[in-house]
């Protein structure tokens, strides 16, 4: 089976880590993010994925060559961006498979637990035009909104809406019939959930809805990029891509951790990066050649490469950008940032209880 895997957007819901590195390439869990979707594909009988890229397309082939995880590779870039709709419709121009086949669609910012080989029988079994990965959340309201009715058959698609009619989201896994593809206009700008599937619905082509509540996570912000990498290491969700077995943290190559320094909750410690005696890192990330110095504290935060957390530094929900530096006695705190190559001087940014 063929997939077409969407890469082309800019990430900027979690800049500064996305402003040199397109966002499926981040690390995670010790290795490029899209090497667990990779992985993962093959391991559901993937044999072979375009890539649709257009923000710093380059870099993906030079992350991944043509072939890796045992996929064969594929690229195909957009000028200008297109939508997921206009992706997919550009991507298609390299698939190789028949009108027929069924043809996998994957958003580059998911991380998902759900049987793939299930939702590409029910779509085979009812010869649905399309048929989307649904699951469940508590609040509907941030993703676009998908009732079924008894048989599973997709009833709406509705994108966003502030009332919704049921609990079940798009979660961003399609499974398309090759031909369906090619209703979708070329060379123009076309969202899938907005204009592709309404009109597919309203057309009367089936349309299925594959509900399945097993592990799902939209990385797309700097907390939820956290988590997906910290559930990693745990081993909440497996990865045949993980380069080390489930545990507290996953120290890579190269990185040293001094005696008495507590590193644990799902962290990642990169390559060359450095951990002092006295410092406590908790569920965050650490890219390769970051430093946590003595006595700092650092928890659901990332450290991008090279990025420095002074002594007795305190770091809490806190996105460094590559080489920043936080002086000795900073409290970056409720998500700040800082940019790539900025160094705060000690004690420039602290908390009280009331801020």
């Amino acid at each position: 089976m063929e997939a077409i895997l969407l890469v082309g957007g800019q990430g900027t819901r979690l800049r500064p880590l996305t402003v040199s590195t397109p966002k499926p390439l981040l690390p995670t869990a010790g290795v490029a993010f899209l090497a667990h979707q990779l992985a993962r594909a093959h391991a559901e009988g993937v044999t072979r994925i375009v890539f649709a890229t257009s923000y710093r397309a380059e870099m993906f082939e030079a992350a991944f060559g043509t072939h890796a995880h045992g996929v064969d590779l594929a690229y195909v870039s957009e000028d200008e961006p297109l939508g997921t709709g206009g992706a997919i419709r550009n991507a298609a121009r390299a698939l190789t498979c028949g009108p027929d086949d069924p043809v996998l669609i994957l958003n580059g910012d998911i991380l998902s637990g759900h049987d793939v080989r299930a939702q590409v029988k029910l779509h085979e079994q009812a010869d649905a035009a399309v048929t989307l990965h649904l699951t469940r959340v508590d609040d509907p309201s941030r993703f676009g909104c998908v009732p079924t009715d008894d048989q599973g058959r997709v009833t709406a698609f509705l994108e966003k809406t502030p009332h919704p009619v049921t609990n079940q989201i798009n979660a961003g896994c399609y499974v398309f019939r090759r031909s369906a593809i090619d209703t979708i206009p070329e060379d123009e700008v076309v969202s899938v959930e907005r204009e592709t599937f309404p009109s597919l619905i309203a057309s009367g082509a089936v349309v299925m809805g594959h509900v399945e509540s097993e592990y799902w996570l939209d990385v797309g912000t700097p907390e939820a990029f956290v988590q997906g990498s910290r559930d990693l290491v745990l081993g909440t969700l497996s990865s045949p891509a993980m380069p080390g077995a489930p545990g507290e943290r996953l120290t890579l190559a190269g990185a040293s951790v001094a005696p008495g320094a507590v590193v644990r909750g799902g962290t990642t410690v990169g390559r060359n990066a450095v951990i002092e005696a006295g410092a406590t890192v908790i569920g965050s990330v650490l890219l390769d050649d970051a430093h946590v110095a003595e006595g700092a504290t650092v928890r659901d935060s990332v450290l991008g490469r090279g990025a420095r957390a002074g002594h007795g530094a305190v770091l809490e929900g806190a996105i460094l950008g590559d080489g920043a530096i936080v002086g000795p006695g900073n409290e970056l705190r409720h998500g700040l940032r800082v940019w790539p190559g900025i160094e705060l001087p000690p004690t420039a940014i602290r908390f009280t209880p009331d801020s």
